[in-house]
């Protein structure tokens, strides 16, 4: 019985520190991504389309043409996360926050937010906003309590340790629920130059996961390889909770 409590301590623990060091990894890596497509946007000039990836800290451009294509890298067009907030300003959709993405035009990062292709005054930035970007500029310390927490599950041995696995566990869910919610904010606050340039367009859902189209843009949103490490940190966390609850119940019985 003692050596079946040992080697379920091994398993919990190994699957544990693995499953921390996911998470963790994740929140270095792109989550998601997002591109629009129309033959205004032709694919020797953007191969991907307009291209954005969403990463917990901030969006980054997603171009290919800025990192590939020499031609192209003193064009400032060539940056997809400045297009697509001009393809969004058009239809009166506020600008993408990048939050430590956010710099200035000398590449310096700045102490308040200021959104890439336009500039709002800190009294006119809606609320929703304000916190996604500070949501995303602490994430790094939201981090570092997962770590804590992670290492508390795995080398505190008592029962009530246990739940510390769980929260860091669900990092890829916390960043889906907030991806889906700024999703349906954006699609319906469509009033950031008195309801939008484009006539027609009405309050939307944007593609969450998948194809879909607006006006005469296809888009595209999909998991990235982010996205896919969290959630292997995930399951193996979870599995390693089970395997901890195992120890304790054989660790009693010894």
């Amino acid at each position: 019985m003692r050596e079946e409590a040992k080697k379920f301590k091994m398993l919990y623990m190994g699957m544990g520190l693995l499953g921390l060091a996911l998470i963790i990894a994740s929140y270095f890596m792109p989550m998601w991504w997002v591109a629009l497509k129309s033959i205004q946007y032709p694919e020797t000039m953007y191969p991907k389309g307009i291209r954005i990836e969403f990463k917990y800290n901030g969006v980054y451009n997603g171009c290919e043409g800025v990192r590939e294509r020499a031609e192209l890298a003193m064009d400032a067009g060539a940056n997809c996360l400045i297009e697509m907030n001009k393809i969004n300003h058009f239809i009166g959709m506020y600008p993408i926050v990048q939050g430590v993405n956010d710099v200035d035009e000398l590449g310096n990062h700045v102490k308040y937010p200021v959104y890439a292709g336009d500039s709002i005054p800190d009294d006119k930035i809606p609320t929703a906003l304000k916190t996604l970007d500070k949501i995303m500029r602490y994430s790094g310390y939201i981090f570092g309590l997962f770590a804590v927490l992670g290492l508390l599950f795995v080398f505190n041995t008592k029962k009530k340790m246990s739940l510390a696995a769980i929260i860091p566990a669900l990092a890829p869910i916390y960043f889906l629920l907030i991806y889906v919610y700024y999703l349906y904010w954006y699609g319906h606050h469509l009033g950031l130059h008195g309801g939008g340039a484009f006539n027609g367009i009405k309050p939307f859902m944007p593609t969450v996961f998948g194809e879909g189209k607006v006006a005469q843009f296809t888009t595209m949103s999909y998991p990235y390889l982010g996205f896919f490490v969290g959630l292997a940190g995930m399951i193996l966390m979870l599995l390693a909770l089970n395997f901890k609850k195992k120890y304790l119940q054989l660790s009693k019985q010894n």
